[in-house]
């Protein structure tokens, strides 16, 4: 092994509007000091319950994926597993989160976009 994730960086016009979003699916602790970076108006972070980070740095031209065109691909994108598919997709849209592909209705998954525009699924498990 040669290095440890410290975190996921996602860039955003808006940090700290982003970092709620994800606290809301996810859980955690916004913006809680850390001696690996400092907080401010740029830069948001967001320390889940699992002890994955996830950080959201300012762009300010930011220019989100337009999933599924590769015009501008998404890059990565983030899988969220959750007990109760229908429940999750109803909650995450309450949250501000956009829906991309619903799929089958037995198919398990389903894609939307964040806030910022940035794809991510929801898995039933």
């Amino acid at each position: 092994m040669i290095a440890e994730l410290q975190c996921l960086v996602l860039d955003c016009p808006a940090p700290r509007e982003l970092a709620g979003f994800y606290r809301s699916v996810l859980g955690g602790e916004v913006d809680r000091p850390d001696r690996r970076w400092g907080l401010d108006e740029d830069w948001s972070t967001l320390h889940t319950p699992g002890g994955l980070v996830l950080c959201f740095q300012r762009v300010a031209d930011h220019r989100p994926p337009t999933w599924p065109s590769p015009e501008r691909p998404q890059q990565f994108h983030l899988d969220f597993g959750v007990p109760d598919l229908d429940a999750a997709h109803e909650q995450v849209l309450a949250q501000g989160a956009s829906l991309l592909d619903a799929g089958e209705p037995a198919r398990g998954w389903r894609v939307y976009a964040d806030p910022a525009g940035h794809p991510f699924c929801l898995v039933g498990h």
